[in-house]
């Protein structure tokens, strides 16, 4: 898959998880369309799709073995990578280690890297 396919599924799947596990109703930004999304989060978004990628190709496909929370944390690690990427002194929610993630940003996660491996599978 071409990377800005795999951003957009990374996209729409963040929106699928957004709408399913926040609590209340969303901030805009955490579910802007596609068309809308800024142009450091789509690449961030194509970074982070090709990581979980390569990893769950190069596990054979045992990356499947990995629990719910494991995939969220793999997701979550190179998300903040890419935060410190494309900011020089990112809001430290951006760059949040897991423990402090709330809980609907840890299932959203989940949900990133199973889409992914669903994909791939």
């Amino acid at each position: 898959m071409p990377q800005h396919e795999g951003a957009r599924l990374f996209r729409e799947t963040w929106i699928a998880g957004v709408r399913a596990h926040f609590p209340g109703e969303p901030k805009s930004g955490y579910v802007t369309p596609w068309e809308e999304t800024p142009d450091w989060e789509r690449q961030a978004a194509g970074a982070v799709y090709e990581q979980v990628a390569q990893f769950v190709e190069l596990s054979d496909g045992h990356a499947s073995r990995l629990s719910r929370e494991q995939k969220g944390r793999f997701v979550a690690t190179c998300w903040t990578a890419q935060m410190f990427k494309h900011f020089g002194d990112p809001k430290p929610g951006y760059v949040a280690d897991w423990p402090e993630l709330p809980s609907w940003q840890r299932e959203t996660d989940a949900d990133i890297f199973e889409a992914i491996e669903k994909f791939l599978g």
